[in-house]
């Protein structure tokens, strides 16, 4: 998980709130993947599960930019 910014209070109450959505779904994708569960996500009009390998190489590419 990625720390935030030392300004954090500074930001915007709407940045902030999306900060922590981010955070909470990156939590819960980890958690699933060290349970080797899937993740539901709604993609493309439909709901899809990720497999664990999914959701690191999608975390992976969050955290990498």
């Amino acid at each position: 998980m990625r720390q935030p910014p030392k300004n954090v209070m500074e930001l915007p109450l709407d940045v902030r709130a999306l900060m922590a959505l981010q955070a909470a779904v990156e939590n819960a994708m980890e958690e699933h993947m060290r349970e080797g569960r899937p993740f539901y996500i709604w993609r493309d009009g439909k709901t899809v599960g990720l497999t664990p390998e999914e959701m690191k190489e999608i975390l992976e590419r969050r955290r990498n930019g």
